[in-house]
């Protein structure tokens, strides 16, 4: 299946993976730097006397410190944060996209949920991606709706709102592009099958885009649900502090103008301006972070202003994997869209042209490409150190590591005191799990993380780039509860 035709031609046009731009000075700078020191770094591992031995360790602390200091400066202002209400005057119509593919599971369940939000969105379209699994016996029983053939719509006669777009199976960009000319709604939302609004998300999402003229893209706060399994617990607990500090993140990025990385399972859009940008790019692995490129690059080549934004007000819960396996698989594909992304817009890193975003933020990012390299080498060297029995070199190690595990600690503290004044009370008490996950995470889930992106660098050489959609169950299994 194509990309529908007038989103096609805008795409064409536009996109920087078609129309590729040059490496620039600062790019070429920054990237092959961040290369070179790892290279040079790691070499020169085994000549070195002492805790120098170790600088790829060293440079990777002193890296993830210094970002650390910055977050923590610019999200001062949350201690204060009070949430926007909805002024009750005219509204723009909002329509919600779900792209499923073998999603019957969960579907009936997140429909229900839109439906039953405080402001329910006007158009609620299920953008049926080649699905194979019995979406068409859900969507009969639980909707009253026919199956449509192929490219067709169908409307259920028992919930006026709902429609059910069918499609050729294309993968989740070209599900979403279809969908985005099946609709003229003013703000779209995607939102991913098996994620769950809180009744007051989209009220938050439908007037931060009202009060704003200039809001272009808006991610709500997510938190991850895992199966009920002992590895599905651990992965729930460890990955519920991840999202924690990323959206703590995102919100310090916004605070510069720098926001590139919202979250597609549940994200809000002005349909005019990603329709002009071009729609979902579907040969990219993360469409929705790629997007926010394009969206940035129009808005400053043409003096727009536009804006992206993280809401506090606007929350959700997502099904995430539990198990080893599907989350390397997810983090090899969020990382490895990455980098394709970071290629295809080489021109604008270290480019003042782009503001801060420009000179802040993707600079930043061209470190990011190598820096679970740095995190893996800098834990290989110390393992081989340990196994030679070069104890005046891991003594200091093992000190500095701690002294960043404090660091951490401080950081996860006021993160987590923060984020639940930002979001409502949205994480589990206990303070005692805060501390555990900061001693506990650098030597077992960060290391995951960074497995998965070495295999995001493995998928983005071979150019391997597919949308596939684990079962994991843990909506399911909350939904059962």
């Amino acid at each position: 299946m194509k990309m529908p035709s007038s989103i096609e031609a805008r795409f064409n046009a536009f996109s920087p993976r078609l129309n590729p731009r040059p490496f620039t000075l600062p790019a070429l700078l920054l990237h092959g730097g961040a290369l070179l020191a790892l290279v040079v770094l790691t070499a020169q591992a085994w000549a070195q006397p002492g805790i120098f031995a170790w600088s790829v360790g060293l440079v990777y602390l002193a890296y993830d410190t210094a970002l650390l200091v910055f977050v923590g400066v610019q999200t001062l202002p949350l201690r204060r944060f009070t949430p926007a209400e909805p002024d009750g005057s005219e509204r723009p119509t909002l329509a919600v996209l779900i792209a499923a593919h073998n999603e019957a599971a969960v579907l009936e369940q997140t429909v229900r949920a839109l439906l039953a939000q405080q402001d329910p969105p006007d158009i609620i379209l299920i953008a049926d991606d080649g699905s194979t699994d019995p979406t068409p016996r859900t969507m009969e029983r639980a909707f009253a709706m026919a199956k449509p053939a192929y490219g067709e719509l169908a409307r259920s006669p028992d919930v006026p709102a709902l429609r059910w777009l069918r499609l050729p199976h294309g993968g989740k960009a070209r599900a979403l592009n279809a969908a985005l000319e099946a609709i003229d709604s003013d703000i779209v939302l995607t939102v991913d099958a098996d994620t769950i609004l809180a009744p007051d998300a989209i009220a938050a999402m439908r007037t931060a885009f009202h009060r704003e003229p200039a809001l272009v893209a808006a991610t709500g706060l997510l938190r991850p649900i895992c199966d009920r399994s002992a590895a599905g617990r651990l992965f729930e607990w460890f990955q519920t502090y991840e999202y924690v500090r990323n959206f703590i993140s995102r919100f310090a990025w916004m605070r510069v103008d720098g926001l590139l990385l919202i979250s597609g399972a549940f994200a809000g859009f002005r349909r005019r301006a990603v329709v002009t940008v071009g729609g979902f790019d579907p040969e990219c692995l993360v469409e929705d972070y790629e997007l926010i490129h394009r969206l940035h690059r129009w808005s400053t080549e043409n003096g727009l202003g536009w804006k992206v934004r993280v809401l506090g007000e606007a929350r959700a819960h997502t099904d995430a994997p539990g198990h080893v396996a599907p989350f390397l698989r997810q983090r090899r594909r969020w990382f490895g869209g990455f980098l394709q992304t970071q290629f295809w817009n080489r021109d604008m890193v270290g480019n003042p042209r782009f503001g801060r975003l420009g000179t802040m933020m993707l600079p930043v990012k061209a470190f990011d490409t190598v820096q679970p390299l740095f995190g893996l080498v800098a834990f290989a060297l110390l393992i081989g150190f340990a196994s030679q029995g070069r104890l005046p070199v891991v003594g200091p190690i093992l000190v500095a590591m701690l002294a960043k595990v404090v660091i951490d600690l401080g950081f996860h503290l006021w993160s987590i005191m923060l984020y639940r004044r930002w979001s409502g009370g949205m994480l589990p008490e206990g303070w005692g799990r805060v501390l555990a996950a900061s001693f506990i995470e650098p030597f077992s889930f960060q290391l995951l993380r960074h497995l998965g992106a070495a295999w995001g660098w493995i998928a983005f050489l071979t150019r391997s780039s597919t949308w596939t959609k684990a079962r994991r169950g843990g909506i399911l299994a909350r939904a059962a509860s």
